[in-house]
């Protein structure tokens, strides 16, 4: 009889402030506000990961390849995987906003170097540049989708 008084002493005592706790009223709220927020957070890293794409088509798309030293029928290939990736994320995307702007400047000044001259020089470089960024794209959707399987 004295062990079952004591459980339900410790029971009492443990559940008290438990059934007392205003914050248990709110946690649905918080909960539900916190999960809109990571949504968010995965949002803004996809649109960053589809303007970039955007942004690097557009400069395959709007300038002279007649100075390149590759295969022209590959960029027409190149640039129907990055639409064809712009558009997959574009539909994972809860938003239609715009990446940073300082982001659109930096792909402006790249398209600046193809203007001046647009050199077979000035495309090799954007397409050593496209490679690296592209490579660092795929690092974060790699890294976001091994954060989602945990």
């Amino acid at each position: 009889m004295q062990n079952l008084s004591g459980v339900l002493i410790f029971l009492f005592a443990t559940l008290t402030p438990v059934l007392c706790c205003d914050w248990l009223g709110n946690y649905g709220h918080r909960s539900n506000k916190s999960m809109i927020l990571l949504s968010l957070m995965v949002d803004s890293q996809l649109v960053f990961i589809r303007d970039s794409l955007e942004l690097i088509e557009g400069l395959y798309l709007h300038n002279d390849h007649s100075s390149v030293a590759w295969d022209t029928n590959r960029t027409a290939s190149f640039l129907s995987t990055l639409k064809s990736q712009r558009k997959g994320i574009s539909r994972c995307l809860s938003t239609k906003r715009r990446a940073d702007s300082r982001l659109r400047k930096y792909y402006r000044r790249l398209e600046t170097l193809l203007h001046t001259g647009g050199s077979s020089a000035s495309w090799e470089m954007i397409r050593v540049v496209t490679y690296g960024h592209l490579h660092q794209l795929d690092l974060l959707v790699n890294f976001m989708v091994k954060q989602q399987k945990h």
